[in-house]
């Protein structure tokens, strides 16, 4: 069936690729500014008194496709806005370059968008990153979910990790801990865990926790996406992808300030620079753009000595375009911090012995920490960035890009086990100059033609991607204490006395010193059958070699090859307000070694995953109101499952589960009255194993997150008179119980939950005030990934920023 397909887009491309020369359609593009010389986005962009037109993306720019031969009248325009127009012709299908600059500067816009009742704010319609391909969500059949700066400015927020309970579906699992390699935050999208390991649509990830201060957008993709963006860096759930701030065309910035509860306080800069002898009405040649933060916080746990948070984020960029078919981007995001970790408990025991199944009947004190001072980790992320952007020819262009992540961390990482009789073992984990690079080269070629009425849209790529590792665990079980010690035993864990502990007995090391280096090739279009119907196929193939080296014991080198299809297609009953869509999606899972029951190592046979989904997206009532329902069906082979974990913190897994996972989506965006927005989401997902181990069969993984979860956001912003730009917010998120431990005989519970927050603010053209509170009701509770990780407490945080 694989080769039908492969052969069918194969002769697809090829009759395209003949018949292209002798089509005439030609595109009209260029870039829309204010006045003060910033990208006008979400601006609509059309050719008086015909349909055809756009929308200005991010950086202001707009594309009108299939332009025949003719003279035309180009118009800018939106409710409230001074409209602006200009004549073009266009001969022999040649493409057309025409920018225009507003009278009004970037703040008006803002206001003309809020007043004139035009777009919900916090909608972004389109994405080239999703499909690879400049694509607009009604015309994509997978289902994704965008949290722009807008949004995250409003919140007051400072971490992807706060950015992320907006995404419909997503709930967090695990706290970042800082570890080279694997420490960033882990969160669960349809029964599977994902992490933030994509920054601009290629390899960018952070160990520590994320800084939101060069966030332009964080896009949440749903299902299986190995085709696209391979299965090193995606899960069965979906990703997410960073998308960073890029430099402006003109000078300015923002200086940031921010206090509140546990002794939070943060510093942040946005500066952006640009080359003075570029003309004031063109594009800059050269722009620079520098964000950066300090972030301190103290642990809401503060009983005895408070664990700590100390993080400097440091992300320069710059662009130089010397014409208007070269781009060029170089950037950086540079984290490095000093931690205590959060206090995250293991059952070391199987918790039907603890004498209670719920982390509310635990007899731990919420406040208490467990440890002493000085048992601190030093982590570092470094993400070089580079992408080069040529346009070949109207409707053909190439971008190649080179990204290199280095993680690292040196230093203690504390963990617990909690017994039966209220006791509980301290342990560490360390790590010791532990180091992980991940190097990636991919190249696109893109193009958009049309093959007599049928337009396509067509991606194909090529991706390098290396992995090395140099990991080095090192530590054990250090204490078992009663949950009621005194203060002088519990301080006893702590740095200098695990040192001196390690210094008289060497403790046990665990080394991971892998390299895999995958090879891959993919293709996707997007093929207009009408204006109101597309289909999308695209397929991939990824050879993974995995070099060998130790992962815990020795493991021998080895090879896998793998095929991934994607099929969608969408229909548009009502152009560009209403699709239906429908798609077939798939993921595979080079899992490498595990450690089976008898502790010998195995190399694991690929997963692979295969999901149908359909339902439908609108962008309806003028802008105001963007929704899409979902239905989806995962379905998981030869999946990897951990039974539980040796003395030394080994997951023991065995290669013996099937896995289904299937619920609905809900996504909401609404814009009802001037000033007035609504974000809301809701998901439910039912997930579970098919094994022959009946004591886990039909059961729902103990990683799969709570089954419901469900977020919302209400705002208003006075648009006009002597109060504009005062505002207030108001939301929260919802998870039912969330079984982290779950067999016939063995089920632990963390309980449902529901947080509230909220936000005011005062946004004005030279300064913004503003302030929020997270968990209004201080509501005790727990995340976990197999873990009792408890939440931070109410807290409030103020915020003063100068704009410049």
């Amino acid at each position: 069936m694989l080769n039908l397909c492969s052969l069918g887009l194969t002769s697809i491309l090829l009759v395209n690729a003949l018949t292209v020369q002798a089509q005439q359609a030609a595109t009209i593009r260029g870039r829309v500014t204010t006045s003060d010389g910033r990208p006008a986005e979400s601006v609509t962009v059309g050719l008086k008194s015909r349909s055809q037109g756009a929308i200005t993306n991010g950086n202001g720019e707009y594309v009108i496709e299939r332009v025949r031969d003719g003279q035309y009248t180009v118009v800018v325009s939106a409710v409230g806005l001074k409209t602006t127009e200009q004549s073009v012709t266009v001969r022999g299908g040649q493409a057309v370059v025409l920018d225009f600059m507003l009278s009004e500067n970037a703040e008006q816009l803002k206001e003309v968008v809020i007043s004139g009742n035009r777009t919900n704010k916090f909608v972004r319609k389109t994405s080239e990153y999703v499909g690879k391909m400049p694509l607009s969500n009604l015309e994509n059949p997978q289902v994704y979910a965008t949290v722009g700066k807008e949004l995250l400015t409003e919140q007051v927020v400072f971490s992807v990790d706060d950015a992320v309970r907006n995404a419909p579906g997503v709930q967090k699992m695990w706290d970042a801990t800082g570890r080279g390699g694997d420490g960033g935050a882990f969160y669960a999208s349809r029964g599977f865990i994902v992490s933030s390991q994509l920054r601009n649509g290629v390899a960018g990830n952070v160990t520590s926790d994320i800084d939101a201060i060069n966030l332009e957008k964080l896009e949440v993709i749903k299902g299986p996406s190995a085709t696209l963006f391979g299965s090193s860096l995606t899960s069965y759930g979906g990703l997410l992808n960073r998308v960073t701030k890029k430099p402006l065309d003109t000078f300015g910035g923002e200086v940031n300030v921010a206090a509140g509860s546990y002794g939070f306080h943060r510093v942040s800069a946005d500066v952006n620079l640009v080359d003075g002898n570029t003309p004031a009405n063109q594009p800059k040649t050269l722009a620079f753009r520098l964000n950066t933060a300090y972030t301190y916080e103290d642990s809401f746990q503060n009983l005895n000595y408070p664990g700590f948070t100390k993080n400097l984020a440091v992300a320069p960029s710059v662009q130089f375009r010397p014409n208007e078919r070269l781009t060029v981007n170089v950037d950086a995001e540079i984290y490095k911090g000093t931690n205590v970790g959060k206090q995250i408990i293991f059952f070391y025991e199987p918790s039907s012995a603890l004498g209670f199944d719920r982390a509310d009947q635990a007899p731990l004190n919420y406040r208490q920490s467990y440890q002493g001072e000085g048992l601190t980790q030093d982590s570092r992320s470094t993400n070089l960035f580079g992408q080069v952007h040529y346009q070949l020819a109207p409707g053909f262009s190439t971008t190649t890009y080179l990204t290199s992540s280095h993680s690292y961390s040196d230093g203690f990482g504390a963990y617990f086990y909690l017994l039966p009789n209220s006791r509980l073992v301290r342990a560490d984990q360390s790590t010791d100059n532990s180091r992980r690079t991940v190097f990636e080269a991919q190249q696109l070629f893109n193009g958009d033609f049309r093959v007599g009425n049928m337009r396509n849209r067509v991606v194909v790529g090529l991706d390098y991607l290396r992995v090395n590792s140099d990991l080095n665990f090192l530590g054990g079980n250090i204490d078992t204490i009663s949950l009621n010690a005194s203060s002088g035993t519990i301080r006893g864990f702590n740095g200098p006395n695990i040192a001196a502990r390690y210094a008289a007995s060497s403790p046990a090391h665990y080394l991971v010193t892998t390299t895999t280096n995958t090879y891959s090739a993919f293709v996707s279009d997007v093929l207009n059958l009408t204006d109101q119907l597309s289909v999308l196929a695209a397929l991939r193939v990824d050879h993974f070699d995995n070099k060998g080296g130790l992962f815990y014991s020795p493991v021998a080198p080895y090879s896998q090859t793998a095929l991934s299809p994607k099929f969608g297609a969408v229909y548009q009953p009502v152009k560009d307000r209403v699709s239906v869509f429908a798609n077939y999606q798939n993921s595979f899972n080079n899992l490498g070694v595990y450690l089976n029951a008898g502790g010998s190592s195995l190399i694991a046979r690929p997963e692979r995953a295969n999901q149908w989904e359909g339902g439908v997206k609108l962008d309806a009532a003028g802008g105001r109101l963007s929704a899409t329902v979902s239905y989806y069906d995962i379905y998981v082979k030869d999946r990897l499952r951990i039974i539980s974990y040796d003395a030394n913190f080994q997951a023991i897994s065995a290669q013996d589960a099937n896995q289904r996972s299937k619920g609905v989506e809900v996504s909401v965006l609404a814009n009802p009255l001037p000033g007035l927005n609504i974000v809301g989401g809701f998901a439910y997902n039912d997930s579970k194993f098919e094994t022959q181990d009946e004591t886990v069969n039909g059961r729902r993984p103990n990683t799969a997150s709570s089954p419901i979860v469900a977020n919302a956001w209400l705002s208003y912003r006075q648009p006009a008179g002597p109060l504009q730009g005062l505002g207030a917010g108001f939301g929260g998120n919802y998870a039912n119980d969330n079984r982290i431990q779950n067999t016939s005989t063995n089920v632990f519970t963390l309980p449902s939950y529901t947080v509230l927050n909220a936000s005011v603010f005062y946004d004005q053209p030279r300064f913004r005030l503003s302030a929020r509170a997270d968990n209004l009701t201080d509501k005790q509770y727990w995340t976990g990934y197999t873990t009792m990780n408890a939440q931070k407490l109410r807290s409030i945080i103020g915020s003063v920023a100068y704009k410049f």
